[in-house]
């Protein structure tokens, strides 16, 4: 089907006849793969889930109703909380298997049974981890006697629909898999529900990344120039989601508002520098699949809610919008889940953003309730480096055991792999055994005199807090359930991994915020240990020591402000007593959203749900509004670059998909970075592709005529190099700019080539590579230039659409869409500055929720409802979602059945 290559275009309607005539077009296309086989019309439609009429589905006590709209959205009614739960599974089944298919081999570390030998090294170090250990252990000794039948009544609804369906009649997908193997799906267990919230820890698990990249950076860096690079937050000018309050030091609980305690001192880690070992690892993970999205900068989400006092509906408002990779399908699934008559046999009645292969609601509201989630990018991983021998590993002086135990990695068409995993007691597995170049890894470890003789090297071990069993899924159906403010914090404290910024609004015009999480409470090490670099395990000063009190964690509840505002910002100001992150994102957004809602409630105004939706769209750029006063004072004597400077002029930093003053200035700030900082690093760092001719990393000093350089090629995926571009480096650049002659303005002197001296050579030098990239790329006329031709989303389906043959990624994969927005703008369409302009980042739902009255609420997803391609729904609501539109979101049943197109009965 033909992609959008210009940009958000209205969508024709088709019927079943043009459906038909495009499918069938692409599969005389797909004739030439070479499997040997011709897919018929039949063969794409057989997955396509029935909507309407009657089904059998063994176990249901009742009759249950799944009511669809236009868009194909399903609202499920039933008389009591099993057969709800058996039903979501069963119509999840139907439009998603696939995707719950392969998600949970990937928890399981068995991507190798369906996608053969490539996946083994993923799913040594997945195994390795032992995700779906943990979950086996949450359901087994954690989780409520009610969560468990959930749990059991879902998976029943899943296998019900397994029964009656295989191959292709599951999916397209497992059509083409059938020409590779022989795989059949199995059951589906709870634990295969439980598993999914270890990947989405994983995605969210803090500062993993940047305690790697600050080390890898050692390389090249010394200790201040790397403390350049992680500049402290900016509270004085980016306000904490949390404005004052502080712990009481005798009883621990947390008091919103109250005077403040000193804050804990922290200090650089003491291990800092070992290349090898940290960039096997971060090549590793780079392997592991991102079903959120890659680590880094990007992860986040906006979330806020404004008190009733300013709104113009009288009750509150709350607009949420989590910001994951662009994938197809859209990793949401929206559904509203009702219980005919709430009571003791039927609890719910709730609507919103769910999970596939989970059951019930992850974001949206209840009839008494609404609530969104940020990421809080609370610290909650370590990396300790572990003297190792074949017995075991050195701590406090003495031997220790591994706890070991035997993995069997079934290889579709290949044969088994067996690998043993090893653990330590106090810092978790062993991860750098899980590639083959960390063998001997810590020989080059600056550890200090204190370290025990390093022998054959050392080993890496990470410790995590999604590895602890927990209670997490408890909390999601006490979340779904939540009837107030008290029933709402109760499930937040079983909210334990991942750690996320929940915020809240009721019926009755209350709003509040609170910091859920198990969080670790560190040792001191050595003048402090504040978990940005990693630690040495051999020494107990450097272990955890505990977990943040739940008491302790922040919250707020109707603050005098009348809103507020999540954004991936800091939690609370410098002065909160426990620390939570040293890695913060940096608020730019979460700022920008302050800024939006004071200037409509500034002298009485009034935020309406117009408003809300309008600021999810805002694309302004924080860093075009510092930078662009300094581009264009620049003389510029070459008229070429002086054409594109002009762009500049009068610009109002805003940035649409038909801007060309804002593909410019994206393409300047990406060059500023690359000639100030990109060049400069460790290669580790630098893009997969790019090659440059530097100075062995050694060698310090000013460059000369005597030394020799070396040709070195950039190693990190394009979508996790640095620099990113994000608002951390908002920061770092603005820390320099007005010292116009700092060092990190200066490059290297080369034969026949000058370097800047100075500031405003560099950014002249970054105009000047901007104007003839954005020539390459979009043509030599400036008139013709967009930032949404630059600015690129492409749908890519996770397996086949990424990894599989040309053509067969074109039946999965839909784009390009040209869209606007940018990286740290509240319309989060994320870029890699290092990788390029092609988006990483999106808004992956949006919502807006009205408490006065809530059908009047809104909803989009990034995709539709189905997974499965050609289905009508399979991507019907992107093109609104690029413009920035939202769905009515029907929610009592009066509304449900206005809105209902199809109605199918699921019958016992």
């Amino acid at each position: 089907m033909p992609a959008n290559k210009s940009g958000p275009v209205p969508r024709k309607k088709k019927g079943r006849r043009g459906r038909l005539v495009a499918i069938t077009v692409v599969l005389l296309l797909v004739a030439g793969i070479g499997f040997g086989a011709f897919w018929g019309v039949s063969t794409v439609r057989a997955s396509f889930p029935q909507t309407t009429g009657s089904l059998k589905v063994p176990g249901l006590t009742n009759p249950v109703d799944v009511t669809r709209d236009a868009n194909g959205i399903p609202q499920i009614y039933a008389d009591t909380d099993e057969d709800l739960f058996r039903a979501q599974g069963y119509v999840q089944a139907q439009d998603r298997f696939w995707e719950m298919d392969v998600r949970r081999h990937m928890t399981a570390g068995r991507l190798s049974e369906m996608f053969g030998k490539s996946q083994v090294k993923t799913d040594s170090f997945l195994r390795t981890l032992g995700w779906h250990r943990v979950a086996q252990k949450e359901y087994d000794t954690k989780l409520s006697p009610a969560t468990k039948k959930y749990l059991q009544s879902y998976s029943a609804g899943v296998n019900a629909y397994l029964k009656d369906h295989e191959g292709s009649a599951l999916s397209l997908e497992y059509a083409a898999l059938d020409f590779q193997n022989d795989y059949k799906p199995e059951k589906w267990t709870p634990v295969d529900s439980v598993a999914w919230l270890k990947a989405m820890a994983w995605d969210l698990r803090g500062n993993m990344q940047e305690e790697i990249d600050r080390s890898l950076m050692t390389s090249r860096f010394s200790p201040a120039q790397i403390n350049q690079l992680y500049p402290a937050y900016p509270y004085k000018r980016n306000k904490p989601i949390v404005e004052g309050g502080s712990v009481d030091p005798a009883t621990k609980q947390f008091k919103p508002g109250a005077a403040a305690n000193a804050a804990p001192a922290g200090a650089a880690g003491a291990l800092a520098g070992y290349q090898s070992q940290l960039s096997s690892l971060s090549k590793t993970l780079d392997k592991v699949p991102a079903l959120l999205g890659p680590n880094g900068n990007g992860i986040g989400s906006n979330s806020w809610v404004v008190s009733g006092a300013h709104t113009t509906t009288g009750k509150p408002l709350l607009a949420n919008d989590p910001h994951l990779a662009p994938q197809m399908p859209s990793l949401w699934y929206q559904m509203g889940l009702h219980c005919r008559t709430t009571g003791p046999k039927c609890n719910y009645d709730v609507s919103g953003f769910t999970f596939s292969g989970m059951p019930g609601v992850v974001i949206g509201h209840n009839q008494d309730v609404s609530w969104g989630m940020t990421n809080l990018g609370a610290d909650v991983t370590d990396l300790y480096l572990e003297k190792v021998n074949a017995d075991g590993y050195l701590y406090d002086n003495r031997q220790q055991p591994f706890v070991t135990r035997k993995e069997t990695i079934k290889v579709a068409g290949g044969a088994s792999r067996e690998i043993t995993v090893r653990s330590t007691k106090n810092n978790g597995p062993i991860v750098s055994d899980r590639d083959s170049e960390l063998a001997g890894v810590g020989k080059d470890a600056p550890v200090g005199n204190a370290a025990p003789d390093r022998g054959d090297g050392y080993a890496v071990s990470l410790r995590w807090t999604a590895l602890n069993p927990g209670k997490s899924m408890d909390a999601v159906f006490e979340l779904n359930r939540a009837k107030n403010w008290t029933d709402f914090r109760k499930a937040a404290g079983h909210f334990e991994v991942p750690s996320q910024n929940l915020i809240y609004a009721d019926t009755k015009g209350n709003i509040g915020y609170q910091a859920p999480g198990q969080i670790p409470v560190r040792g001191k090490g050595d003048g402090g240990f504040d978990g940005t670099y990693p630690a040495p395990g051999w020494d107990p000063k450097y272990q955890w020591t505990g977990y943040i009190p739940q008491k302790s964690l922040p919250y707020e509840y109707n603050p005098k402000r009348g809103y507020i505002v999540t954004a991936n910002q800091a939690v609370t100001d410098e002065k909160y007593p426990y620390l939570l992150t040293k890695d913060w994102g940096y608020g730019s957004r979460s700022q920008r959203i302050n800024d939006l809602i004071q200037s409509k409630i500034k002298d009485g105004g009034k935020v309406s749900t117009d408003d809300m939706q309008a600021f999810q769209k805002d694309n302004s750029s924080e860093i075009a509004r510092l930078l662009t006063p300094y581009l264009t004072k620049i003389d510029i004597k070459d008229k070429y670059v002086r054409d594109a400077q002009q762009l500049l002029e009068g610009w109002d930093f805003t940035q649409e998909p038909d801007s060309a003053a804002a593909a410019y200035f994206n393409a300047v700030w990406r060059n500023t970075l690359k000639l100030a900082f990109g060049n400069k690093m460790p290669k580790e760092l630098r893009p997969d592709g790019q090659c440059l001719t530097v100075r062995p990393a050694d060698e310090t000093g000013p460059a000369d005529e005597n030394d020799k350089y070396v040709r070195e090629c950039g190693e990190r995926a394009g979508d996790t190099a640095q620099p990113d571009g994000g608002d951390r480096w908002y920061e770092v650049v603005r820390g320099i700019l007005d010292d116009p002659n700092n060092a990190w303005w200066k490059t290297e002197d080369r034969p026949g080539r000058p370097g800047d001296k100075n500031r405003d050579q560099l950014l002249a030098h970054a105009m000047a590579d901007a104007r003839y990239e954005l020539t390459s790329k979009l043509g030599k006329n400036i008139d013709n230039w967009s930032w949404g031709r630059l600015h690129q989303m492409f749908l890519k389906n996770q397996t086949l659409g990424t990894d599989g043959p040309g053509m067969l990624q074109g039946l999965f994969n839909r784009g390009p869409w040209n869209v606007g927005g940018g990286e740290a703008a509240v319309d989060a369409t994320g870029w890699n500055a290092a990788g390029g302009y092609q988006v990483t980042w999106v808004p992956s739902m949006r919502m807006v929720v009205n408490l006065a009255d809530l059908d009047k609420s809104r909803w989009i997803n990034l995709t539709g409802a189905s997974g499965h391609a050609y289905d009508a729904h399979y991507y019907d609501q992107t093109d609104k979602w690029a413009k920035g539109e939202l769905l009515p979101w029907a929610y009592s049943e009066d509304a449900v059945k206005k809105a209902g197109k199809d109605t199918l009965t699921l019958s016992p």
